[in-house]
């Protein structure tokens, strides 16, 4: 069969690529699995999440231009346990979402937070009843 098998991942190209590692790193506890140079000089580091398999690449190629991200172009979206746990945890690093949380009657909701350069990151909880049949992430 000719389809494609997997995402393997998503690229997003900056200006600063060491202040979104940071950001990536720091605020949602992304892993660091490489970086190189690609053969036309792009900088590269790709990150994923802990329970994930499907990588992010963030790209800074100053020659091809300054990037300038448009509102509501496009988001990540990640997991979360807790959208209250994760408002405490932005609020000790000094930051806050910038949209929410919206939280449902069973549990589930989302909310937004702003990374670097303008891209905005999604956090999602599941609903209540989803920890019950599948238990707590890293039980």
């Amino acid at each position: 069969m000719s389809n494609v098998t997997k995402l393997l991942h998503t690229r997003y190209r900056l200006n600063e690529l060491e202040r979104s590692v940071r950001f990536y790193k720091e605020v949602l506890g992304l892993q660091e699995v490489r970086r190189h140079k690609s053969p036309r000089g792009s900088e590269l580091v790709f990150l994923k999440a802990p329970e994930s398999e499907e990588l992010i690449e963030l790209c800074c190629f100053p020659a091809s231009g300054p990037v300038t991200v448009q509102p509501d172009l496009t988001h990540l979206a990640f997991e979360v346990v807790s959208l209250e746990e994760f408002g405490k945890h932005l609020r000790q690093l000094g930051l806050q979402f910038s949209d929410g949380p919206h939280v449902r009657e069973d549990g589930s909701g989302f909310a937004f937070v702003d990374a670097p350069e303008g891209y905005e990151i999604e956090l999602m909880q599941r609903p209540r009843r989803y920890f019950e049949t599948v238990g707590q992430p890293g039980a």
